[in-house]
């Protein structure tokens, strides 16, 4: 995007006059999203986004600009207009010498979506809706989802950074309505990884389709959840956002520094059960969170964050980690070259256990089984949470047995973590998620292995 000698030139304006750091982010992204809604299609488009953000920092002081014209007469009044901002003033510029670029030229993909024809991803989105309808008379409404994108990025720094990556993601995704005597109850599926098109080798949209017309016809016979608290066990891949939003948060630096963070001056501390060790892992090839660099340039990287409930480090960007005098942990992101990088989580999962799953339900007399959680909020200062139960069964003598409508689950992140009792063997990641934190959104994993958590609240209506 951006040739190496421009780089080093608009570098060199960033950091005269004494300026500690200057960066440059360039980045080119295209995507294509379809949506079929009800039989119809209700939109299709395709978009471009190009352009570079320039970072410059004067002691605490960060000054920051960005253009869509990656020139060189724009990127380099750009750095003076961010060198400005942080000390009040610009310079003539110094030498900067970049090294041989680093990072991969090319996502490991089979099958680029931007050489697929459009029509031939409605028709994925029609024979989805197909398949849903044909699930029972109850499905009364439909919609598929496709979306991919190619987001090519360059990542340029004083500190000798030249590193680019290239990073293709395609989803799919179909809802459904079931409509019956309890009212509607909906099911939603959806997968997403970080490849191109062979997504649809492995995994078939008429597989997706039964299962979201399934689990919305099921909740129609679903009785009330209960109320109060209860033993509850989280089922494979279903439950880590919970451990995303209510944990990860609080071991981002930057929430940590602010104080803002309920695990703020633990490490070393046992802050979980011993079953319990947490990693943060961005390097994991085809999850929804994995990239070769960061948005800073850094290696992506697998980060231990809990192990064997012990508090071990958080997750850092570069700003916070050359504060610190540590290294980047690979964790800093940012929404587009039009934002400042943050520490953002990327793929973020509890490691298995050698327990079975059989072996946990079994041995929970009473209780409430989550196969799948929704949305929620979160208090990082605090670690208090409410998510959504978007698929839930009682569990009566050890044996899953009625589907639940879909109720409330409410707790403390590090009370959960203390309170976990049992872990599987069976770990999986749950379905792509987008971070959001301070206005931006950033493309997440999460997992988990079957969990059982001997006391939670569940925020149910039955009397």
């Amino acid at each position: 995007m951006i040739d190496q000698d421009v780089l080093e030139r608009v570098l060199g304006v960033g950091v005269a006059n004494g300026a500690d750091f200057a960066e440059v982010f360039a980045e080119d992204k295209r995507s294509t999203g379809a949506v079929l809604d009800d039989g119809k299609v209700e939109e299709l488009t395709s978009g471009r986004d190009r352009g570079a953000g320039i970072r410059v920092v004067v002691g605490d002081a960060t000054g920051f600009a960005h253009t869509a014209d990656l020139s060189e007469a724009s990127l380099l009044e750009t750095a003076r207009i961010a060198a400005a901002a942080a000390r009040g003033a610009a310079g003539s510029g110094r030498t900067i010498d970049l090294g041989a670029v680093t990072g991969r030229l090319m996502s490991d993909v089979e099958v680029l979506p931007e050489g697929i024809g459009k029509g031939r991803k409605v028709e994925l989105l029609t024979h989805a809706d197909e398949v849903a309808r044909t699930q029972g008379i109850a499905i009364t409404q439909v919609m598929a989802r496709y979306g991919d994108s190619r987001r090519r990025i360059l990542v340029a720094n004083t500190d000798g950074i030249h590193a680019v990556d290239d990073q293709v993601k395609t989803t799919f995704s179909v809802s459904c309505v079931a409509s019956g005597d309890t009212g509607m109850q909906t099911g939603r599926e959806t997968v997403g990884h970080t490849m191109g098109f062979e997504l649809f080798d492995r995994y078939q949209v008429a597989e997706l389709a039964e299962r979201a017309a399934q689990r919305a016809l099921t909740k129609l016979s679903a009785r009330p959840a209960p109320s109060g608290q209860m033993t509850v066990v989280i089922g494979s891949g279903g439950g880590g956002v919970m451990f995303h939003e209510a944990c990860g948060h609080g071991l981002e630096a930057d929430l940590v520094n602010k104080g803002a963070s309920v695990f703020a001056g633990r490490v070393g501390e046992q802050v979980a059960s011993e079953l319990v060790t947490l990693v943060d892992d961005g390097t994991m090839g085809g999850e929804w969170g994995h990239f070769a660099i960061d948005d800073e340039g850094h290696p992506a990287g697998r980060n231990v964050l809990i192990q064997d409930g012990v508090l071990v480090d958080y997750m850092w960007d570069g700003l916070r980690s050359r504060a610190s005098g540590r290294s980047s942990t690979g964790n800093g992101r940012r929404q587009s070259y039009q934002h400042l990088p943050m520490v953002r989580m990327t793929n973020t999962y509890l490691l298995a256990g050698t327990s079975t799953a059989a072996e946990i339900i079994a041995d929970t007399a009473e209780g409430v089984y989550i196969a799948h959680l929704g949305g929620g909020q979160v208090n990082t200062a605090t670690g208090d949470f409410v998510f959504g139960m978007t698929e839930a069964y009682l569990i009566e003598g050890g044996q899953i047995t009625e589907p639940l409508r879909e109720g409330n689950l409410i707790g403390n992140g590090p009370a959960v973590l203390r309170d976990i009792d049992a872990v599987a063997d069976d770990f999986a990641m749950g379905p792509p998620g987008t971070c959001g934190k301070d206005g931006q959104g950033v493309p997440v994993g999460d997992g988990v292995p079957t969990l059982r958590v001997h006391g939670l609240t569940i925020g149910g209506t039955a009397a």
